[in-house]
């Protein structure tokens, strides 16, 4: 495998990088977080016209015809800024189903204003029961005339409260049939939206849904089971979140080291302790093995094949748990300071916790290697 960028990769790298450092520091990060909408609407206006909305969508649909690799350069600087802008709820989660399931008509419907940032969305394939398993959907639609009637509930959706469109799963006629998907509007009848920050400076919903009624046409495709365009979809927002930890983690590494070479005790600055450059050193080690294993499961699962989901269990379980001592470490080695609201690297160890748990925790990932 080739773990090099091509050119067109290494520009829109080092364009979200320029960004980042130029007008994305930590307390306008905290800004944009305390906001009302939890993020800052001239920001994302920004990522559309720098063109970075459209990476993973296809030409057709006004896109980039991105890779997996070309959306892994994008979420691990959107790491390394920590940033709060739902480009993972918007393009990965909701785009990903659109673009994969929606027809020509509705992709220009739902998908395009998406794209180019005139309307939000959320992916709710989360259930309250279900814990990670994406395939146990309770949420029902029953034919109603030329419509739909949707009944169920859904937790921790990110970005319904912005979300123009929800795209919901639900099984067709009841508990035991096929999964459909349906575009339900924020402000349809029957939907209660129960919105709250989460611990990483996010927002997300629980949803209720009683006998929402939705169009014939909201239904997404001609009608196939939504399963494996669900479980695709996961995957890849799983892979997302990966790359994401590791710029959290390289960030956490850099400024771990900076820190220690400033910080002075006993006259000396603490990063010449021959116990704490061990340290430092298997933070530097294990946030290469971790990028290593993202280059190969982002490769992997762009490639398809057997060895797909395997690859992203392997590289979510290493963000599970060698990600997790890293971002430990990184705050042992600041001290007290290391957990302070006003310290940057207390919000980078918090984010990279959430996710930790969203999309399976390592445990559930390792059970699915074993299996």
């Amino acid at each position: 495998m080739d773990f090099s960028l091509n050119d067109m990769q290494s520009m829109l790298g080092e364009s979200i990088d320029r960004f980042i450092a130029n007008e994305y520091d930590f307390e306008t990060r905290q800004a944009h977080a305390a906001s009302e909408p939890g993020f800052n609407p001239d920001v994302w206006q920004t990522f559309v016209e720098l063109g970075w909305t459209v990476v993973p969508f296809a030409e057709a649909d006004g896109g980039f015809d991105g890779t997996a690799v070309d959306l892994m350069v994008v979420m691990e600087r959107l790491g390394r800024g920590l940033v709060v802008e739902p480009y993972l709820p918007n393009l990965v989660l909701a785009g990903g189903v659109l673009r994969r399931a929606g027809t020509a008509e509705q992709r220009a419907r739902w998908l395009q204003p998406l794209i180019g940032g005139e309307r939000h969305a959320a992916l709710a394939f989360a259930e309250p029961h279900a814990r990670y398993a994406i395939d146990d959907v309770r949420t029902v639609a029953i034919a109603d005339g030329d419509g739909w009637r949707i009944s169920g509930d859904k937790t921790y959706v990110l970005n319904a409260r912005n979300a123009h469109n929800i795209v919901v799963p639900a099984r067709i006629g009841g508990d035991t049939g096929e999964i459909g998907f349906f575009v339900v509007e924020r402000s349809a009848s029957g939907l209660d939206v129960l919105d709250f920050p989460t611990v990483d400076g996010l927002q997300a919903a629980d949803l209720r849904l009683r006998d929402v009624p939705v169009a014939g046409d909201a239904r997404l495709g001609p009608g196939e089971d939504g399963l494996p365009v669900l479980e695709t979809v996961v995957d890849e927002a799983t892979l997302a979140v990966c790359a994401e930890a590791v710029g959290i983690l390289q960030v956490l590494v850099d400024k771990t080291v900076d820190y220690s070479r400033n910080r002075v005790q006993f006259g000396v600055p603490i990063g010449s302790f021959q116990a704490l450059q061990h340290r430092m050193v298997d933070m530097l080690t294990g946030l290469e093995q971790t990028r290593s294993l993202l280059w190969w499961a982002t490769m992997t699962f762009a490639e398809g094949g057997d060895d797909a989901k395997r690859a992203v269990s392997a590289i979510k379980y290493q963000v599970g748990t060698t990600g997790r001592r890293i971002a430990e470490e990184a705050v042992q080695l600041h001290g007290g300071m290391g957990v302070t609201w006003e310290l940057d690297v207390a919000h980078y160890f918090k984010r990279l916790t959430a996710i930790g748990r969203v999309f399976g925790d390592a445990d559930w990932h390792l059970d699915k290697l074993a299996g």
